[in-house]
């Protein structure tokens, strides 16, 4: 076997291959050996049909058959003589493809970059310091007891916070638009649901009013054709009720798994679970500062194959989590490629990481992982178990621990400033960047 390299590009390679053929007329004879075993052929007994019929009848697809299964398997030999690392298929194209020949073939591919991570030194983390305190745990016991209100009937005007039951239709220049109407609608006043300027207009009405109230759609309201448009909207209130929080009772309590210990047990295990947030919260957010860090210092150039490949997997996700009737190949690639050049990158990085550094999963951390992850269900000993009993979750939390232990890894090298902040603000997720 004949082999020669070009490289292309950073990452492209050309290789051409050269196969003898006395190569392929031993894969070829092979084939057709096969076939004359098993072979049915009119005036002849299984296994007895002469070579020459063989030959003359099935020649042509053992060929074909031989050809492709060679040019597989001389790619692959050529990739490891020459110690290349592709990165996604070849193409292949046919240079002398004669039968009595040799076959030669040049494959097209990329390869995986070489490159040595550094520049941790150079990473800038601020990583925040907080606390649950008794007023976030307070702030905390409000927002549970909201998120439980009840509505109750109420006899007068309607204020905000208020569930109206309403029916309300809705024209431009006196025509009627889609979407513009509904009858039974519970609408809670200061929500937000309605366009700017509807709730706020139905504060003080009473049941059984009509009211005709005008607001004006947003300038970018996402159907253009009301967009910036002043409407009439005629609504009745067929029904007006107050919100009721639940007292902290026992029973509200048990609506959360905690049946003991009564306020200062419901305390505790809501205080447990924030500080929980809070870790993760602030692990997180030091995460992604490492991990910016890493690409900023790292610059490399990746292989298309592999953009693509991720773009794909991104397409699918997008549809699974949006539903609808869309097929992932109808959403456009561009939405996706710099989030997957992004996870391409970082992927490279991290695994050179872990082989430069010699990382392997720390077998405690994995358990700590799993008992913390446990601990926020009411068996937890029967969570652990199931994990230990699950391979692919067990991989699956190995992956994230070798990750925090790249995290550390750059820590204890990067340039790290503690910063004392609330909860609130400890837990509170980053904006994403704005774009033009």
């Amino acid at each position: 076997m004949q082999v020669s390299v070009e490289s292309t590009s950073a990452l492209e390679r050309r290789m051409t291959v050269g196969v003898s053929v006395e190569r392929i007329e031993t894969e070829v004879n092979k084939r057709l050996q096969q076939t004359a075993r098993r072979a049915k052929v009119p005036g002849f007994r299984p296994g007895k049909v002469p070579m020459s019929v063989i030959r003359q009848r099935y020649e042509d697809a053992a060929r074909q058959e031989a050809l492709g299964d060679l040019i597989q398997s001389t790619f692959y030999e050529a990739v490891v003589e020459q110690k290349l690392n592709p990165a996604g298929a070849p193409a292949v194209e046919p240079k002398s493809f004669e039968k009595g020949k040799d076959l030669e073939y040049v494959a097209t591919f990329e390869v995986f970059p070489e490159f040595t991570v550094g520049g941790f030194e150079s990473i800038a983390i601020e990583r925040l310091q907080a606390d649950v305190a008794d007023a976030d745990v307070d702030n905390m016991l409000e927002i549970l007891r909201k998120q439980n209100t009840r509505f109750e009937a109420a006899e007068r005007a309607a204020e905000n916070g208020d569930q109206l039951n309403i029916d309300f239709v809705g024209k431009i220049d006196g025509e009627a638009f889609a979407g513009g109407s509904a009858k039974g609608t519970q609408l809670v006043l200061g929500s937000g649901r309605m366009i700017p300027g509807f709730e706020d207009a139905l504060v003080g009405v009473k049941a059984g009013e009509e009211r005709v109230i005008n607001p004006t759609f947003p300038a970018d309201y996402q159907n253009l054709d009301l967009a910036g448009k002043t409407a009439e909207f005629t609504v009745t209130v067929n029904s007006i009720a107050a919100p009721q929080l639940p007292e902290l009772n026992d029973d509200f309590f048990a609506l959360f798994g905690v049946k003991e210990g009564g306020l200062e047990g419901f305390r505790a295990e809501v205080r447990k679970n924030m500080e929980r947030e809070l870790r993760q919260a602030i692990k997180s957010k030091v995460k992604n500062q490492v991990m910016d860090g890493l690409l900023a210092a790292n610059p490399i150039e990746v292989p298309k194959a592999l953009i693509s490949n991720e773009v794909n997997r991104l397409r699918v996700q997008a549809v699974q989590q949006f539903g609808g009737n869309l097929k992932p190949e109808q959403l456009p690639a561009e939405l996706f490629e710099e989030q997957a050049k992004r996870r391409v990158v970082l992927g490279l990085v991290v695994a050179e990481v872990v082989k430069q550094c010699e990382l392997k999963p720390d077998d405690a951390r994995v358990r700590e992982m799993i008992q913390e992850m446990a601990s926020a269900y009411q068996e937890p000993e029967q969570v652990v178990a199931w994990y230990y009993k699950n391979d692919q979750q067990m991989n699956e939390v190995r992956s994230v621990v070798l990750e925090e232990q790249v995290v550390d890894t750059v820590l204890q090298k990067a340039n790290v400033t503690d910063k004392a902040v609330s909860y609130e603000e400890a837990v509170k997720p980053v904006e994403a960047p704005q774009t033009a």
